[in-house]
């Protein structure tokens, strides 16, 4: 094929020119070869020759019967590092630059690794970040023996095959993976490098875990493409519920890693005789059940990145309207740990109408993934963070039209909290939350307990705007004003808080969201009237209401009032509102310059002087 059809920006000529052998691909079953070895290889290693090393493996790929399966040979490839995100230009960000970190100008590195990568076979392809008129054309080049990294980005963003490339295809964004400088030039750690140049977006991504680089790196792209036309590509999962009475509620759940998004589209978990457990008390070893005969109908819109493009906006509806940004969904299945939690993923991707990409899962060579078989980081120690990509396609009710959203989550990671380890894990079964008070949450974006997707997972940490800021490239202020003014122009779209993990001294898991979803989606949504709701105990957490029935079953109290758990209590339960006050009073002032909205302003002045539930009210009136 003709790699010279593709426009490619003139850097890229001069590696294609010089490479030994270029292919490039137009689907993703060449890809699928590639990752292998071959097509009659069902093994293969990705290595390198690394100085001082000699050969080392960075990963292997095996052909299995439902796709391709990756693993690592680190165990911390096997999650997405955090702080691996730098800049390489001089263009306004609040993100630490290459020279910052490394002492040193990005130009010869970048110049090292075109050279490195003249000197390889390579792989190419085209895609779309984003939407077709709601993002950009670009293209991706990675050595050849990487097919599995090429594979796992054609299958989340799409690839564009040569016999369909557009006439006027001009790549806005390029991609380059250079796994070696991983070990050559950053001490084994994930780096990637964002490089904005005039008309043209450079990537560098050097190291072969996709998600910082083929999946939150393109986030990026279209997080900064928006920077500069005024929208938001938000972080959120986004489902239709069709209730049994054939009522449609639409969600949007939003978060920072290991939030809940991906949650949001599966069905609750059941026991074997179709009951869920509510919880688990972590003190008494209670278990206390729910059951309803029947759960709403799901049709997925979006599983992460939610695109909130003005085209699609309809001011008159006065609610947000999103579609996806996405070809393809990274799913993670670390709660999927033995058969029969979630058949509808287990079959969907046991037997797939076309391959999947799968990580860190174990497998054998033409056998079959299943992803309940995770990879042990450490004997008897599983992967957190086991992978599945699946094309949006093979979900038989996706939604592929654009949605306008009734209710938007907000989801936190919440750990244990008693009387004897007072915790912020105060937050109740579902919160409802004033606009203004749902927008502070969205700036603070607390990472949370536990959590499987991330390297550093301790403490209260923050994930910032929207709670993609760890993905962004500009300033944060910025989009703090965008989302902001999403709050104040979509006045019907109601707000609401949800855990997971833990309520109190409740293990709880997931079932938080999908209990909410399944009781708003019977009642029409999530719009009150005053004398429904009582005001929360610690006014960061708004409002909770008095009681919770679905189907005719009633929530014990204790699970939507945490403070009234005898493990926890008003003192424990007080001890973990300053938790969280201190939280967003650490977060918050880093918002608070001359370029922030005023209103803005006045609602962080409002936290920080610890204002009530009815005080955020009075910000952004709510149709």
């Amino acid at each position: 094929m003709n790699w010279q059809r593709y426009n490619p920006p003139v850097e890229a000529i001069d590696v294609l020119s010089h490479s030994p052998d270029v292919i490039v691909a137009s689907t993703t079953e060449e890809l699928v070869n590639l990752a292998c070895g071959g097509a009659d290889s069902s093994y293969y290693e990705i290595a390198y020759d690394i100085p001082g090393k000699g050969r080392y493996v960075e990963a292997t790929a095996m052909r299995v019967r439902n796709g391709v399966a990756a693993n690592y040979t680190e165990a911390y490839m096997r999650r997405r590092d955090p702080d691996c995100l730098f800049i390489a230009d001089d263009l306004p960000t609040d993100k630490p630059t290459y020279h910052e970190r490394f002492g040193q100008a990005f130009e010869p590195i970048r110049q090292e690794a075109f050279a490195w990568l003249k000197t390889q076979k390579l792989a190419m392809f085209a895609f779309t970040a984003g939407q077709s008129g709601m993002g950009m054309d670009a293209i991706a080049i990675v050595p050849s023996n990487a097919g599995f990294f090429a594979l796992g980005l054609a299958m989340l963003q799409g690839i564009i095959p040569e016999a369909e490339l557009p006439e006027n295809f001009k790549p806005q964004s390029v991609i380059y993976a250079i796994p070696p400088f991983r070990h050559t030039h950053f001490q084994g750690r994930q780096v990637v490098v964002h490089n904005r140049r005039t008309s043209l977006y450079e990537m560098f991504s050097f190291n072969l875990y996709p998600g910082p680089s083929a999946k939150k790196g393109v986030y990026g792209m279209l997080i900064d493409l928006g920077d500069r036309e005024g929208w938001v590509t938000a972080h959120g999962s986004t489902v239709r519920v069709v209730t049994p009475y054939d009522q449609i509620v639409t969600i949007m759940h939003e978060g920072a890693s290991g939030g809940g998004k991906s949650e949001m589209l599966e069905q609750a978990h059941r026991e074997s005789d179709g009951r869920m457990v509510l919880g688990e008390n972590l003190v008494s070893g209670e278990n206390r059940y729910l059951e309803i005969p029947r759960s709403c109908d799901l049709l997925p819109v979006t599983d992460d990145m939610a695109l909130c493009h003005p085209s699609i906006q309809d001011s008159v509806n006065s609610k947000l309207t999103v579609t996806d940004a996405e070809n393809g969904w990274f799913v993670r299945v670390n709660h999927i740990n033995r058969y029969g939690i979630d058949m509808n993923l287990e079959r969907l991707t046991a037997q797939p109408s076309e391959p999947l990409l799968f990580l860190n899962i174990d497998a054998v060579p033409n056998g079959r993934a299943l992803i309940w078989e995770h990879t042990m980081d450490a004997p008897g120690k599983p992967c957190p963070n086991p992978r599945v990509i699946i094309p949006r396609k093979l979900f038989p009710t996706v939604v592929e039209e654009p949605v306008t959203v009734d209710v938007r989550s907000f989801g936190v990671r919440t750990p244990p909290c008693t009387r004897d380890n007072p915790t912020y894990g105060i937050i109740g079964l579902f919160h409802i939350l004033p606009p203004a008070l749902a927008w502070l949450w969205r700036l603070v974006s607390p990472r949370g307990h536990d959590n499987p997707s991330i390297v550093d997972s301790s403490g209260l940490g923050s994930e910032g705007v929207g709670s993609y800021w760890p993905f962004a490239v500009g300033k944060r202020v910025r989009q703090a004003n965008l989302l902001l003014r999403q709050f104040t122009d979509y006045t019907r779209t109601r707000h609401i808080l949800c855990p997971n993990q833990n309520i109190g001294a409740w293990r709880v898991g997931f079932m938080p969201e999908w209990i909410a979803r399944e009781y708003l989606a019977r009642r029409g949504g999530a719009k009150f009237k005053s004398g429904q709701i009582t005001t929360s105990r610690c006014s960061l957490l708004g409002y909770n209401l008095f009681q919770v029935h679905v189907e005719g079953q009633l929530i014990p109290r204790w699970f939507v009032q945490v403070e009234t758990q005898p493990e926890v209590g008003e003192e424990a339960y007080d001890k973990g509102a300053e938790i969280l006050y201190a939280f967003f009073h650490r977060q918050l002032p880093d918002f608070l310059s001359p370029e922030l909205d005023p209103l803005g302003r006045s609602i962080i002045e409002c936290c920080m002087d610890k204002g009530s539930a009815a005080d955020y009210e009075t910000f952004i009136h709510m149709d």
